[in-house]
């Protein structure tokens, strides 16, 4: 079942197990749980935050054997279900993945603790201090698909910077999500962090969606990591505050100036290495000048690539297809690009204007000009000079593992991590003062 349909009428519902449920009713009670247990979490040391985390990674490790095994009958049901090849690589896991997911929350265990940071301090003229000071921002929803990993990388950034996580995963990876839940948890508790900190939704009912976005005063924020169609929902229908981005229709420009074996080796690299994560290139901008546009296409054709072109790419190479005015506003998430030539800066400039979602967009050239102009003037949360978009990661971004990519202009942007979780609140320090 898909989180993304339709809202249902919060009634009853059935449990796994057949047992009527009342939905509202359990997110409410989840969310105040989640809340009373954050208020604990709040209280403990950064180490102590820090070293649960560790023990809820060797939990992850030693429990791979039963994760797998969960995997597996999530991936089986997938192929019968008729998942396409990106959606089942996001949703399968090896030993290597769960190692890497390991790995992933023994990074966040290591890194800076945000909460109590001082961000400023100001000494008024009365003799007042004035302190703005980092805390948590409380229970935090996190609504996701198909992608497993997920579930320790949220609650890993949630348990370190001192939020509680209520976490609702797809029903393509329900399986999967379990396994990975109750391990991390065994390994928190053992820590001594409240199991309640991080909650998995114990039904992948859709009503479960709509009763967590209305439950304000009890959710402080949610956060969407999955298609456009569930982020859509989540923006229309959330009555709290959402940390999300829509598409990821990523452009990768490759100007006259660009060195041909770089440029070639960077879109290959920014479509093909993973094609089903957000940090693909969907759209390549070829400038007419460039002198080698054939071996630039070329390696993404033998890669198996399906390019969609304008009618300037498709007289490079009778392979490539005419495109739709659909193709430049999609993000495919699949091993099929759409290839455009424009005339020059501005002509890519204009294009991505018109066509990107603001998520990552990227210039190869060798003029830094050029180069200054275009990280200037793009206005998208990650822009890059020279290199894959396939960076727009938050482990490559030295943050650890990332509860997603934020587009909007408030709060965050880009690679949301540990500060992003984080709100502020003023301290103010007097010696008596009264105001005349």
């Amino acid at each position: 079942m898909n989180a993304l349909a339709s809202p249902q009428r919060a009634t009853d519902h059935l449990a796994h197990d057949g047992a009527v449920i009342d939905v509202p009713a359990l997110v409410q009670g989840l969310a105040r749980a989640g809340r009373a247990a954050q208020r604990a979490l709040a209280t403990m040391p950064s180490e102590a935050r820090a070293q649960a985390l560790r023990l809820g990674a060797a939990a992850i490790r030693r429990s791979s054997p039963a994760i797998l095994e969960a995997n597996g009958q999530d991936v089986a049901d997938g192929k019968a279900a008729g998942l396409s090849a990106a959606m089942l690589d996001r949703l399968r896991l090896d030993s290597a993945r769960i190692e890497a997911m390991a790995a992933a929350v023994d990074q966040v265990a290591e890194l800076g603790d945000p909460v109590g940071q001082i961000i400023d301090e100001t000494l008024r003229p009365n003799g007042m201090v004035l302190r703005r000071v980092r805390v948590p921002i409380g229970l935090i929803g996190i609504i996701y698909e198909s992608r497993p990993n997920v579930t320790a990388d949220a609650a890993a950034l949630c348990v370190r910077s001192g939020n509680a996580a209520l976490l609702r995963g797809g029903s393509e990876a329900a399986r999967s999500n379990r396994a990975i839940h109750t391990a991390l948890v065994e390994g928190l508790v053992e820590g001594g962090v409240p199991a309640e900190v991080v909650q998995l939704m114990p039904t992948q009912d859709r009503a479960a969606v709509g009763a967590m976005l209305a439950a304000g005063g009890l959710i402080d924020m949610i956060v969407p990591r999955g298609g456009k169609s569930l982020v859509a929902r989540v923006q229309a229908d959330a009555r709290v505050p959402v940390l999300a981005h829509l598409d990821g229709i990523n452009h990768t420009y490759i100007d006259r100036c660009a060195d041909p074996a770089m440029a070639r080796d960077i879109a290959l690299n920014a479509k093909m290495r993973r094609t089903g994560i957000c940090g693909a290139m969907e759209t390549l901008l070829v400038d007419a000048q460039f002198s080698d546009p054939h071996g630039l296409v070329a390696p993404l054709l033998e890669a198996g690539c399906e390019l969609r072109g304008d009618a300037r790419a498709c007289a490079i190479d009778p392979r490539i297809k005419p495109a739709e005015a659909s193709d430049w506003d999609t993000e495919y998430l699949d091993a099929v690009l759409s290839v455009a030539v424009v005339d020059g800066l501005d002509g890519a400039l204009a294009h991505i204007a018109r066509h990107a979602s603001g998520h990552t967009d990227a210039i190869v050239t060798d003029d830094d000009a050029a180069a200054a102009r275009f990280l200037s003037e793009v206005d998208s949360a990650i822009v890059i000079h020279n290199a894959s978009s396939q960076f727009a990661d938050g482990g490559e971004f030295g943050l650890g593992a990332e509860i997603g990519i934020a587009t909007g202009r408030l709060h965050a942007r880009g690679p949301v991590a540990l500060e992003g979780l984080t709100t502020y609140k003023w301290l103010v320090l007097g010696s008596g003062q009264i105001r005349p």
